[in-house]
């Protein structure tokens, strides 16, 4: 197989190109630049230095979430464009658990958590799988205390990764103390080549017009509208 995966769900973009040889290539962008002036760059590269083409993908991998609402819709929106243009299915993967998959073993629960802002996160909870990640909780956008609250009983050690990590990251002790563990730093990201991986493993494929973003939330733009209307509805 062949595959070509991205991801723009949070502070990263990433890129990386798979086949039945292994991780054939894989870049990640933490440049400060947004994603739609990385991305396509980080593709051509990606298959400029793999020798390959878009044509000669078998299928598109990309994050549809959760994460950044603007961030989820420059990766689906380039996948489904590359998709549609060279006839090829997609596959979605999601973020929280690409983020678990990229850490490897952890004798306890992989808690990858995303800033979802107004102390919030979207958690999820893994234990470390043979083959992917085993999941015990659902993607949900939660407090950090009810976060915390979750995921208490299921085990005793706790690894926490992601971009809510260090905005999260005192209160996590002083809620867990010692049970709290922090990713290191290149663990603390979502790895494209994990995406890659992931796509490699989804048994359901998609046309570019099926592949859609995945919120927990509505944006802040829908939400705002809906306040307005129920407000001018009074």
């Amino acid at each position: 197989m062949k595959l070509l995966a991205i991801d723009t769900s949070g502070p990263v973009c990433g890129v990386a190109i798979l086949t039945d040889a292994g991780i054939a290539y894989e870049c990640a962008a933490v440049n400060k630049l947004t994603h739609s002036t990385n991305l396509m760059p980080m593709v051509e590269a990606a298959f400029a230095a793999t020798g390959l083409t878009v044509q000669d993908m078998d299928r598109i991998a990309v994050v549809t979430g959760p994460g950044s609402f603007t961030g989820v819709r420059i990766g689906v929106s380039t996948a489904k464009g590359l998709a549609h243009g060279a006839g090829k299915p997609c596959v979605a993967v999601d973020a929280l658990e690409a983020m678990a998959a990229g850490v490897g073993e952890f004798g306890g629960i992989i808690c990858p958590i995303q800033d979802a802002r107004a102390g919030q996160v979207y958690g999820a909870a893994f234990s470390a799988g043979e083959v992917r990640p085993e999941r015990l909780m659902e993607d949900i956008p939660l407090k950090v205390e009810e976060y915390v609250a979750a995921i208490q009983s299921m085990g005793d050690r706790f690894l926490f990764l992601g971009d809510g990590m260090p905005v999260q990251k005192a209160k996590l002790q002083a809620l867990l103390g010692d049970a709290a563990v922090f990713a290191q730093p290149q663990q603390a990201f979502l790895r494209p080549a994990a995406v890659a991986y992931l796509g490699s493993l989804a048994t359901e494929e998609l046309d570019y017009l099926e592949l859609m973003p995945m919120y927990l939330r509505a944006p802040n733009a829908e939400r705002n509208k809906r306040l307005t209307e129920a407000a001018h509805a009074k």
